[in-house]
């Protein structure tokens, strides 16, 4: 059974551009989407590759992850079917001896960005670069799937500002 342990920040500036890499865009549309049980998401990446992938909660911050690689065709008729989708933008980069990705989230969750870091455990200690300013590891309502369901330009101002978003 494969395990997704990751760790999640709020990220400001553009410093991190001058280490990015391999920028790539996705799109995700989700065709289940549940906090305690699972998750069933469609990902088509630069309209080349795509995938299915099944996540549900694995204990503190991992989650038991599967992933597919499916026909492009296929994913776009699941899209069509998906019932919230999202945008992004994904960047590559090394950093300190771990792989990070930056997502710069588009349309109704634009200008949101967000650093992932994938750990092999749960208590593994990292080096948080400067410019990651808020862990949001633990807020569900900015898990990829809660941001299809409820984007950011929904938010009240009181909300935006609760997790400093401008």
């Amino acid at each position: 059974m494969a395990l997704e342990i990751e760790r999640r920040f709020l990220v400001k500036g553009q410093e991190w551009k001058t280490i990015a890499r391999n920028a790539q865009h996705f799109r995700q549309g989700y065709l289940v989407t549940s906090v305690k049980s699972w998750t069933v998401r469609v990902r088509i990446i630069e309209q080349e590759k795509a995938w299915l992938t099944l996540k549900s909660p694995a204990g503190g911050i991992a989650r038991h992850e599967f992933e597919y690689l499916i026909p492009l065709d296929d994913a776009e008729s699941l899209w069509d079917q998906a019932l919230y989708k999202l945008t992004k933008t994904r960047y590559e980069l090394r950093l300190n001896g771990f792989d990070w990705v930056i997502d710069c989230f588009e349309d109704q969750n634009a200008p949101l960005v967000i650093a992932e870091v994938e750990l092999t455990s749960h208590n593994q200690a990292i080096e948080k670069p400067n410019w990651c300013y808020q862990e949001v590891t633990a807020l569900q309502k900015l898990s990829n799937a809660a941001l299809a369901q409820d984007p950011v330009s929904n938010w009240s101002i009181e909300n935006r500002l609760a997790i400093n978003l401008n």
